[in-house]
């Protein structure tokens, strides 16, 4: 079942910024009101807004449909891969 979660597609759609789904969740890494912070294939991702709550959450097909004012959308801390590096910086380590 890993193997099935971990290469679920990431997809973000939002809702007039009253709601949405997000595919490709690993984890809910915390959640309240105010801010929503997931562990997705792509990175941690944080959802801002105002009475955010999870309407439905599959951690097993790595889904969840959320509901409340969404304010922001921002992945935290992403890892580049190293062909994204420069090769500067590569040369420099």
């Amino acid at each position: 079942m890993d193997e099935k979660r971990s290469t679920s597609l990431h997809r973000l759609m939002l809702e007039r910024q009253k709601g949405g789904t997000i595919t490709g969740i690993r984890e809910v890494i915390s959640f309240d009101e105010k801010e929503i912070l997931l562990h997705t294939e792509e990175g941690k991702l944080s959802v801002k807004g105002e009475a955010l709550h999870v309407k439905h959450l599959d951690l097993e097909s790595g889904e969840i449909s959320l509901a409340g004012k969404i304010d922001s959308l921002a992945y935290l801390g992403r890892k580049k891969d190293k062909k994204e590096e420069s090769l500067l910086k590569r040369l420099f380590r």
